[in-house]
């Protein structure tokens, strides 16, 4: 990610400048500099390109005669009373992603005396974590890419806002977890695994996390069938993490429990998928790097709550040894499934992790977060993620998270109705019902484990941890989704 600063000035040395301008051609100060530096010229070149001012659209000269500055970019930033804190990132996503490869290292933008809907220094902060956000590549093995094709932005200047280096430093914190979930869910299943994916979180102990990691013996002993099932068929053995922040100084304080399910690669098992697209099935420990990358975040910003992150991590593969459709298993809270398609497996590692959250911890809240489902794909597409709840008060939290973060949830159905479709005849369930309805469903089959009188919700996000086009603040591949959504639930629910 680049970096971003907040200097009083202009730096003189030649780079590129960035302006703002809103609709009906409202030059902030620094454009309307621009345009007398180069004697009205600025004015005819938006006339021309037929710049409206819409938010997030550039235009943009190259080497400006009458400016020291290698190009000059004016952005538009929309009507000053929609300008918020979505907007600027926008802004910043856009300049980001228009000088990523451009060949430039530097730019600047000036910000000062402009309307917008929130405070200078905030509007200042989001813009510079929008450009962080999207300035995101994952190149790690790409050895033969052509020069021009490489990413060559380091920094961007904001200057003209005093006193947003408090407020960037907060979301530089968050957008430090965004980028380990990007890294997590971009890594291939032979680099990241089970016990992989804990060493990588070591570095978390540095922020003040706690981590409490289980292996196989003792998640036996625990009676964790469900979640051992689906790993039997894989020569890498599975792993729970939890991972502790504390930030009330009271260590009795009751935390809020977030479940991942982090199937590192996923075969289908037995019941294997087909060969095409299977490469993409190494993001399906999504929901497990969005939880860490949620308490990378609120660790590294402070976080004045008290938050527990548990993680299942399972490699689902096909061997001699593995799990049969018509096995069935027992669950850690001594539940009996029938495994009808060893394919429906993330909702068996969930089950049994939340178990262990539910008695290690005694949370009053759970929220899990899964690839869980095609059929959300089908009914949400890639716009939103899928909210399933026990509680209106929960849900509504979570929904305002989405809305406030631009992480969307739409609350899907629960009901016994749908129940009823995973009663099996020779087990309590079975781990899948009938193409109706998949994703409700699975929900139905996570909500049997919930403690009675524990708040919980179940976020199906399939369709958003990867991306096939490029987004206003990610690239194609990995997204980051959940990490922003669960630091703003956190903010406004549950800090002191």
């Amino acid at each position: 990610m680049i970096t971003i600063g907040f200097p009083d000035t202009i730096d003189a040395a030649p780079h590129t400048h960035i302006v703002v301008v809103g609709p009906e051609m409202a030059l902030s100060p620094a454009a309307a500099a621009a345009d007398a530096a180069l004697q009205g010229r600025l004015r005819d070149a938006l006339i021309t390109a037929r710049f409206e001012g819409d938010a997030g659209s550039i235009v943009e000269i190259i080497a400006p005669v009458g400016m020291e500055a290698t190009r000059l970019l004016v952005i538009g930033v929309g009507p000053a009373d929609k300008a918020g804190a979505s907007v600027f990132e926008k802004l910043g996503g856009a300049i980001a992603a228009r000088l990523l490869s451009s060949g430039e290292t530097r730019a600047s933008i000036d910000l000062a005396g402009i309307s917008v809907a929130l405070p200078l220094a905030g509007a200042a902060a989001h813009l510079g974590h929008g450009a962080m956000l999207r300035s995101y590549r994952f190149d790690k093995y790409r050895t033969t890419m052509k020069p021009k094709n490489k990413p060559t932005l380091e920094a961007i200047d904001i200057v003209g806002v005093p006193g947003a280096e408090a407020y960037h430093a907060q979301l530089s914190a968050i957008a430090g977890g965004v980028e380990r979930t990007r890294n997590l869910v971009s890594e291939p299943a032979n680099i990241i695994y089970p016990e992989s994916f804990v060493e990588s979180a070591q570095d978390l102990a540095d922020l003040g996390i706690e981590l409490t990691v289980l292996g196989e013996p003792e998640m036996q002993a625990l009676g964790m069938g469900a979640l051992l099932g689906v790993s039997q068929g894989s020569v890498r053995p599975a792993r729970l993490m939890a991972m502790r922040w504390n930030g009330t100084g009271n260590p009795d304080a009751k935390p809020v429990v977030l479940v991942g399910k982090g199937v590192t690669f996923d075969t289908g098992g037995i019941s294997i998928k087909p060969a095409a697209g299977m490469e993409d099935m190494k993001w399906d420990m999504g929901g497990a790097g969005a939880v860490t990358g949620a308490l990378h975040a609120l660790a590294a910003r402070k976080a004045k709550a008290h938050v527990i992150g548990v993680v299942g991590l399972v490699e689902n593969m096909p061997d001699g040894n593995a799990q049969r459709p018509g096995d069935v298993v027992k669950s850690m809270n001594g539940q009996t499934i029938e495994v009808i398609n060893t394919d429906a497996e993330g909702r068996l590692v969930l089950c049994d992790a939340i178990c262990w959250a539910q008695s290690q911890f005694n949370p009053e809240v759970v929220v899990d977060l899964a690839t869980l489902t095609g059929a959300i794909i089908v009914s949400l597409g890639h716009e939103y993620g899928g909210l399933f709840a026990n509680d209106d008060g929960l849900a509504g939290q979570l929904q305002a998270a989405g809305e406030s973060s631009g992480e969307k949830l739409w609350r899907m159905p629960l009901g016994d109705a749908y129940d009823s479709l995973i009663d099996s005849p020779i087990a309590d369930m079975k781990n899948v019902g009938s193409r109706n309805g998949g994703s409700i469903t699975a929900a139905q089959f996570i909500k049997r484990f919930i403690n009675p009188g524990v708040k919980w919700a179940h976020l199906d996000i399939a369709g958003m941890v990867w991306a096939d086009k490029a987004g206003t603040l990610f690239d194609k591949g990995a997204t980051g989704y959940g990490v922003r959504l669960l630091d703003r639930f956190i903010a406004d629910n549950f800090e002191a």
